[in-house]
């Protein structure tokens, strides 16, 4: 995976009670990515029990208005995970809440980026509201929405 971690206008963190480890700010941004593959599917698949044929089987995938055999979107999802969990706000950190919206297909072999920027972040708890999108290789945005994030203190 390729990483990218992108301070805001405001440098640094601040440290407060809710956030001992230094506050992100709002405008900082992250971004993974990863090539997308057959194994994905049939891993994700094992995990979840999705069997829909538009995962797997392509002559019926292929007659679909997608055309062809598209990756479920918990695979798509996933890239957001790995940018929250260990970019920004990075390790310690859980969804309280999303709210995506699919746009396009993820196919076996593109490569896709998770990218998130910060959009608030409270000062009483460590919580975080995250602009997040992944986006294909070729510049279209398969997903858009927002994430809210609780970061826990995991130094110790």
């Amino acid at each position: 995976m390729r990483a990218v971690w992108l301070p805001g206008e405001a440098h640094g963190m601040t440290k407060s009670a809710a956030w001992p480890q230094g506050a992100p700010r709002v405008g900082d941004r992250a971004q993974l990515s990863r090539t997308v593959s057959e194994a994905d599917i049939a891993l994700f698949t094992e995990l979840s029990g999705d069997r829909n044929p538009l995962h797997y089987d392509h002559d019926r995938a292929a007659r679909t208005r997608f055309g062809g055999i598209v990756v479920q979107g918990g695979v798509t999802s996933a890239i957001l995970n790995a940018v929250v969990a260990e970019r920004l706000p990075g390790p310690g950190s859980v969804f309280l809440e999303t709210h995506w919206r699919f746009l396009a297909p993820t196919r076996p072999g593109d490569t896709i980026s998770g990218e998130v920027e910060v959009i608030a972040v409270r000062d009483d708890k460590p919580v975080t509201t995250l602009a997040s999108r992944v986006v294909r290789q070729d510049g279209v945005v398969v997903l858009d929405g927002t994430a809210v994030c609780w970061t826990m203190d995991v130094t110790s």
